[in-house]
Formats: C-alpha cells, sequence, structure tokens
C-alpha cells in the first residue's frame, strides 16, 4: 500500500509526524504541499478519506483565514476547497494517507491507528 505524507518542514507536528513513521522503517512519499499544492479534486478525496468536511481541515488561526473571512456560515465545501488551492496554508497539517484511509498528525501519534 501506498503511505503519503503532506508535509511542511516548518512545522514541527509534520517533522514528528514523519518522523514517527521513519522510526517504524516506513518511508512515505513527501508532499511538500506548500510547493506541490494539491488540487480542488485532491483536496475533496483527502477530506473523504478523513471523513471530514472541508472546513474541519482550514487552520483557523491563519492571517489568510480571516483576511479572506471564511469563518461565514454562508460559504459552501466547493469555495473553501478553492480557498485552500489558492492558500495552502489554510490546510490543516500534517495529513497522512495509507491505502485507503487518512488521519491528520495532531497529535503525531494519531496516524498509528491506521498503520
Amino acid at each position: 500500500m501506498t503511505l503519503t505524507i503532506y508535509h511542511n518542514p516548518r512545522c514541527s507536528k509534520s517533522r514528528q509526524t514523519l518522523a514517527l513513521l521513519r522510526e517504524r522503517g516506513l518511508e512515505p512519499d513527501i508532499i511538500e504541499y506548500l510547493r506541490q499544492v494539491p488540487s480542488v479534486t485532491e483536496l475533496r478525496h483527502i477530506i473523504k478519506l478523513l471523513g471530514l468536511r472541508p472546513r474541519d481541515l482550514l487552520r483557523t488561526g491563519e492571517v489568510v483565514y480571516r483576511e479572506l473571512g471564511l469563518d461565514r456560515p454562508d460559504l459552501d465545501d466547493g469555495q473553501l476547497l478553492e480557498a485552500m488551492n489558492r492558500h495552502p496554508r489554510l490546510i490543516e497539517r500534517p495529513i497522512v494517507i495509507y491505502g485507503q484511509q487518512a488521519r491528520i498528525g495532531r497529535p503525531p501519534e494519531t496516524i498509528l491507528e491506521m498503520l
């Protein structure tokens, strides 16, 4: 099965999650999502695997979240996905995908449930 991490090397939780995988002898495909921005289609797939709604994957503490008014309840899933695609800093991290399962590595140990 394929193991993938959507990773931000500047994020301590993302680094810890990657280290946890490597400690177990696993070397994931690493997608630095700030450089390789997921498409809206990819984001839909990730969210489906996570069993979440797009709003649940937003980093609400980011400045751009406030600037874009993404807390407005009238925004639909498509609008939120477009915002995440245009501003990938909004995407919660890290995300680990293993086969047809996915987890957000917050805390990093959360990913162990699917390995």
